[in-house]
């Protein structure tokens, strides 16, 4: 079968699909004309990821695990034990926010230096707290694609006002009008759909979440 039917079999996109091949989850035949032949026995190992992904089993541990590296049971008792650990870090992450709220602290009483140096000290001791450097990035990506489109937006919108200004001094047939000001129209939906895309990818892509492991 053709990656269109996978997609809509399993529910996962083609980019996704390409993805896990490019990691070594899936390993795609090829027909004789050198397109790629899907089976079921792919789509089931689609659906295996699928779940395991659902629950947060990481790129790295489903490699090892359909690399038969480590059985079903061992890749889940591990996954728990980080739960586990993750459960606590939360907690811990709670309970600071209580004990702020319940201080009634404003930012005006707040001693974050303080805060900060309690939260660095149950780091050493295991807990996890958010990754600030790896938020900062995703939002520069962010920030890198809204720029970019908006730049592009700008050039084109510009570029059809300067069309509509020179036709009025001196009139071209309209089907040339047309042309002209169709051309970046189409660019400028075309830049709005790859920054949607892009937002989409940056928000949730797999690429993104198996950069986490």
């Amino acid at each position: 079968m053709k990656i269109k039917q996978v997609e809509e079999l399993v529910g996962i996109t083609k980019k996704n699909i390409r993805f896990y091949e490019e990691q070594g989850l899936l390993q795609i035949e090829r027909a004789e004309n050198g397109y790629r032949e899907y089976h079921q026995k792919d789509v089931i190992r689609l659906q295996e990821i699928q779940l395991l992904r659902k629950i947060d089993i990481s790129i790295e541990e489903m490699r090892a695990l359909f690399e038969q590296k480590e059985s079903l049971q061992i890749c889940l008792e591990q996954h728990l034990k980080e739960l586990e650990h993750r459960k606590r870090s939360l907690g811990k992450m709670q309970e600071i926010c209580e004990r702020m709220i319940q201080e009634h602290l404003s930012l005006d009483t707040l001693d974050a230096e303080a805060c900060l140096e309690e939260v660095e000290k149950m780091e050493k001791e295991g807990v996890k707290f958010m990754d600030v450097n790896r938020t900062d990035v995703h939002r520069k990506k962010m920030t890198g694609a809204i720029v970019g489109a908006a730049v592009m937006i700008v050039l084109m919108v510009c570029s059809m006002l300067l069309v509509i200004w020179a036709n009025t001094q001196d009139p071209i047939p309209w089907g040339l009008l047309v042309l002209f000001l169709a051309v970046p129209a189409v660019i400028v939906i075309g830049t709005l759909a790859a920054l949607a895309g892009r937002m989409k990818e940056i928000e949730g892509g797999e690429e993104d979440e198996a950069s986490k492991y």
